[in-house]
């Protein structure tokens, strides 16, 4: 009867973090620094599945963190396991655990499916919290599942917590973590990238295997083509239920192995590559872990912030470059190219070397090509000639580009203002109602409007007219500035306030008995507006009995009779207003009533 066995390996990568079900192996997160990894964890399996016919999983079961006293725990990752379809609700140290994120796997044996699943959760808090000591898991049940895979002896469950910690005495190096679930029916290679090994002593790979049986001799693993081998893990039987960190020999269908790299990888490679076989049994892969003595720096950069003005195609970006999580300085002069909606358009470079863990800031003024829409993608891609391509070797080659959503500023637009006109109050004085620009003025309606005596003050929003609905002009004509406000820009347009020579009103009648009421002859809208007007009066018979201008006064009923004055007669009298206007080329006429 066929036989499988799950392997999990587990690899760390500080830095890159890829979230959801992924099944293939991948990198998961990566560390560039002082650091190293070690791993504990347990079966559930009482004995080896292949040993019996009987039910052998338990439902928890305990293992020992034991780390130097110097050693700082950077990061705690748990995986679980199992048959079936999966317990995603465990207790560690009787503190419930849901996963982040789940992985899982399924093959058909003679018509029948058979299900396994891994389950992952950062616990780095409740580990840094905790320190050294017994950790217990808990509620990890696949009772519901054992019987249907006792039948090809894959009924398993255990659990493993992978740590990756720091020491300041350690060497620079690079602790590279993988993970998914995929299977092993054959083989499965995974390539390293992205290296630069510098040193190879203490070089080390581990990886957490399920279901693996000591009795089963089918199995390699093969680092740069060449097989790996320790005390605990025959060249032939690398997953064979043990525990490198402990020495245990009797982890049940579960392998916590560490092998040594020093003979393996050379000084100066820039890639590996893990090869696992199994022709018997089959193995599922959940995690990988390397450490690599791997000095390369690791160019990222973040756009800051970017500055625009108003009807300006011309935008400076304000940027900073990192060499962050590295293990060598970045030296000076490296590339980076700036896209926009994909097209390069502007290059720069570095002027200093960046040491490890630190930063660069600068700007770069970038003119847009006419093409470019006013809304764009801004990309800055560091260690980029503007062909996609650089030329020094990194860490992670991938986390290299920012981008940023921008918008060009415009300036709000507006409709045409025509000029208003008022009557003249004198000396081409005039009252104005011009509130109703203030819709008509805006194309956009979220814009707004207020209203200036000036350029000047409309520029820098001072002495704002507030009543434009009674405004009134001490001479015209009066040029009125309007400042239209969007989010960001202004505009300023004007309208002209102009007076005219409305005819004035003639009041016919007089009253001349001194009560200061219709004591003479009124005119309104006369005097300061027609300012060479001329008033002639004639009696019924014809006769001109007075005249007047803007020099005199206004008539209060009296005629002159060689030197003396008298009374006019009550009665009638014609009168002729001479305006002396272009607009008004003919004289008003009227009647005249005097009463005394």
């Amino acid at each position: 009867m066929e036989r499988k066995r799950i392997l999990s390996i587990i690899i760390v990568l500080f830095g890159f973090f890829l979230k959801g079900n992924a099944q293939d192996i991948s990198l998961f997160e990566q560390f560039n620094g002082r650091y190293d990894f070690t791993f504990f964890g347990n079966s559930m399996n009482l004995v080896e599945n292949n040993s019996t016919y009987n039910y052998v999983t338990v439902t928890e079961s305990s293992a020992t963190l034991t780390l130097n006293p110097n050693d700082i725990i950077e990061k705690a990752y748990l995986y679980w396991a199992g048959s079936g379809d999966g317990d995603f609700e465990v207790n560690l140290n009787d503190e419930l655990i849901t996963p982040d994120r789940t992985f899982n796997y399924s093959r058909i044996i003679e018509s029948n499916t058979f299900t396994y699943f891994s389950a992952f959760k950062d616990v780095t808090t409740q580990i840094q919290t905790t320190g050294n000591g017994n950790y217990t898991l808990s509620n990890l049940d696949i009772s519901a599942y054992e019987d249907y895979h006792l039948q090809i002896r894959t009924n398993f469950a255990g659990w493993a917590i992978i740590i990756i910690y720091k020491n300041d005495t350690l060497p620079l190096n690079q602790v590279n973590v993988y993970d998914g679930l995929q299977g092993v029916p054959d083989d499965l290679i995974i390539s390293l990238n992205s290296l630069n090994v510098i040193d190879n002593n203490n070089s080390k790979v581990g990886f957490l295997a399920w279901e693996g049986d000591s009795l089963l001799a089918t199995e390699t693993f093969t680092f740069n083509g060449i097989p790996l081998s320790n005390d605990l893990n025959p060249i032939d039987n690398v997953f064979n239920s043990t525990n490198s960190i402990t020495g245990s020999t009797a982890l049940n269908n579960m392998d916590l192995d560490i092998y040594n790299l020093e003979n393996n990888i050379q000084i100066g490679d820039t890639s590996a590559q893990i090869k696992l076989s199994s022709y018997q049994d089959f193995i599922m892969v959940n995690t990988v872990i390397t450490k690599l003595n791997n000095q390369l720096p690791d160019a990222t950069i973040v756009t800051n912030s970017i500055d625009t003005e108003c009807d300006s195609r011309i935008i400076t970006a304000n940027f900073t470059v990192y060499n962050s999580n590295s293990t060598n300085p970045l030296p000076s002069g490296i590339p980076i190219a700036v896209y926009a909606n994909g097209e390069f358009v502007e290059f720069t470079e570095t002027i200093l070397p960046i040491e490890i863990d630190g930063s660069w800031n600068s700007e770069i003024t970038i003119n847009l090509p006419s093409n470019i829409p006013d809304s764009f993608t801004l990309l800055l891609v560091v260690d980029d000639v503007g062909t996609g391509f650089g030329h020094v070797p990194e860490l992670n080659e991938n986390n290299n580009m920012f981008s940023t959503e921008v918008t060009l500023l415009k300036s709000p637009t507006f409709n045409v203002l025509e000029s208003i006109t008022s009557c003249n109050e004198g000396f081409t004085k005039g009252t104005f109602d011009f509130s109703s620009y203030e819709e008509i003025v805006k194309t956009n309606p979220t814009d707004t409007v207020r209203f200036f005596e000036s350029f000047e003050n409309a520029t820098n929003i001072s002495n704002q007219i507030l009543i434009p609905s009674n405004y009134e002009a001490n001479a015209t004509p009066k040029e009125i500035f309007v400042r239209i406000d969007n989010e960001n820009c202004y505009n300023i347009t004007s309208f002209q306030l102009l007076t005219k020579n409305c005819p004035p009103t003639v009041y016919n009648y007089i009253s001349a008995n001194n009560d200061s009421v219709n004591d003479v002859f009124s005119i309104e809208g006369l005097r300061d507006i027609f300012l060479k007007y001329e008033i002639e009066i004639y009696n019924r018979w014809g006769k001109l009995i007075w005249t007047g201008n803007q020099n005199s006064e206004d008539w209060n009923g009296y005629v002159k009779e060689g030197i003396n004055l008298k009374k006019a007669t009550d009665g009638t009298y014609f009168y002729l207003l001479f305006l002396n206007d272009k607009n008004y080329p003919k004289p008003l006429t009227g009647f005249l009533y005097i009463n005394h």
